[in-house]
């Protein structure tokens, strides 16, 4: 439940426009396109934007400039149907040569992005400085 404060959004996007990976029986493992968007992407998608905003936060609080910032997410699924499915994350942060405390402010960023306090202690996340 969001609070008057808070900010929340909905996506629905119909079945037949989602493409699942070959590990889940996915369209690649039934000899069709693969076309449409797969849930990995669409979550590596929000990760990516949520950590630059947390990023953005975190430089303004210690007066650094990071508007040329760039962060990517890179979502991979592991597993088997034996065993289970479980997600891996790289985020890559690349960050310009000039800028001080670098990588203070990722972990900073790390600590405060709601998508990292989502998934720590449940996949692996690694921050990639580049």
């Amino acid at each position: 439940m969001l609070d008057d404060d808070d900010r929340g959004a909905v996506v629905a996007q119909p079945r037949d426009q989602l493409s699942d990976p070959a590990p889940v029986g996915g369209v690649h493992a039934r000899g069709r396109s693969g076309e449409g968007t797969n849930p990995e992407q669409l979550f590596a998608a929000g990760y990516a934007a949520c950590f630059a905003s947390a990023l953005s936060a975190v430089a303004r609080a210690s007066r650094h400039d990071v508007r040329d910032v760039s962060v990517t997410a890179e979502v991979g699924l592991h597993g088997d149907t034996e065993k289970g499915f479980g997600l891996g994350v790289v985020l890559r942060v690349e960050l310009p040569d000039d800028l001080a405390d670098g990588e203070q402010l990722v972990e900073r960023a790390h600590q405060i992005c709601p998508y990292s306090n989502a998934t720590r202690g449940n996949i692996p996340v690694d921050l990639v400085i580049e």
